[in-house]
This record gives C-alpha cells, sequence and structure tokens, in this order.
C-alpha cells in the first residue's frame, strides 16, 4: 500500500461516516508532515449548510489546527473531485496537493468541467494526483445511491398505503353514521301490499 493509498483509505472512512448520516459520502483528510492534521465529511443536511462539504470542514480545521490560514506544506486527500467553491478555497488556501479519489464529472472542478487548481491566472497552482483508490471512493457514492434510491421507493410505497388505509377507514366510518340530516325517531312508513 502507498502512502496516498493508506491517506486515502482514511478519507474513505470519513465518506462513510457521512453515508451513515444520510449525507452524500464525501470525505477528506489533511495531512501535514506524515501526519492527519484535519478531516472532514459533508454535512451539509445537518448542519443545513450549503457550506458544509467535507474539504471546507478540512480546511478550517487544518488552518485552527497550524494557526494560519496558509495551508503550505499540506496535502489533501479527497474522495471525490471537488466542486468549485471547495476548488477555489483550496486555491485560497495555497495548499501544495490534492489527491482525488474519483473524478465528478458533473460538478468536478478540478478537472472535469473546468480545473480551478491549476489555472495560470491565479497567484497559486495546486498539484494534482487522480485516481488513488478511484474503485472504492467510487463503489461508497454508488453503493449509497443504490441504497438511496430503495429508500426513497420504500418511503414512497408506505406513503401510498397509509394513504389507502386512511382512505379506506375514513370511508368505513362515514358508512357505519347515519347521514347527518337523518332524524332517528323519524320512521319512514313502510309499504304494504293492500296499501301500494
Amino acid at each position: 500500500m502507498t502512502i496516498d493509498e493508506k491517506f486515502m483509505k482514511k478519507a474513505i472512512h470519513q465518506a462513510r461516516r457521512a453515508a451513515a448520516l444520510g449525507e452524500i459520502p464525501i470525505g477528506c483528510v489533511i495531512v501535514c508532515d506524515g501526519k492527519v492534521i484535519a478531516r472532514g465529511f459533508n454535512q451539509r443536511l445537518h448542519k443545513h449548510s450549503t457550506l458544509a462539504h467535507a474539504e471546507l470542514e478540512a480546511i478550517d480545521r487544518a488552518s485552527r489546527k497550524l494557526g494560519d490560514w496558509r495551508l503550505e506544506g499540506c496535502t489533501m486527500y479527497v474522495t471525490l473531485e471537488p466542486c468549485q467553491m471547495c476548488s477555489g478555497a483550496l486555491v485560497q488556501s495555497r495548499i501544495d496537493r490534492v489527491v482525488i479519489g474519483t473524478m465528478n464529472p458533473k460538478a468536478g472542478c478540478a478537472g472535469s468541467l473546468l480545473n480551478i487548481l491549476q489555472m495560470p491566472q491565479f497567484n497559486h497552482q495546486v498539484e494534482i494526483t487522480y485516481g488513488v483508490c478511484e474503485k472504492e471512493c467510487s463503489a461508497v457514492l454508488t453503493d449509497f445511491f443504490a441504497d438511496l434510491r430503495v429508500r426513497v421507493k420504500e418511503e414512497k410505497a408506505a406513503r401510498k398505503a397509509a394513504e389507502t388505509a386512511s382512505l379506506v377507514r375514513m370511508r368505513s366510518e362515514a358508512g357505519t353514521e347515519p347521514p347527518a340530516s337523518a332524524d332517528p325517531s323519524e320512521k319512514k312508513p313502510q309499504k304494504s301490499e293492500e296499501n301500494p
């Protein structure tokens, strides 16, 4: 196992923590001098915040740990290619290197849609390594979304069953009660054969 694989496994562990909370499973760690100094996993749902991406959580923790906003000499290991917001934050943090597990063709900004990390127009460019533990990083996401589709389908079926049961109960209760306009003391005269 390479050093990059070792630290990516730690990022995958963070992604699984997110999945356990029902969050999209993205995880990362930041390493400095061969040690993990910060961890992060996606928490947008639980924190009700657009900003609660794994990368931003880890950048904030690493900055507090080092006592500096500059993360020079650090490497981030992240399970999914960063979005535009996180890529911008990585450039701003002056981090040296980002190691990416799997690419994000719909929203990735470290090579898929564009490459914010290495734009020559900025005063800092980030070294990138792609595809470390790619199959495992991809599987964490694929498994999560497969389970989510099953859960959503089951929840939809359960809601429909509850609505049907409620409708049946309401109809049943309506059938056992006399109509509101009927007076139970009044009896309709019964027809007799003599009096047609």
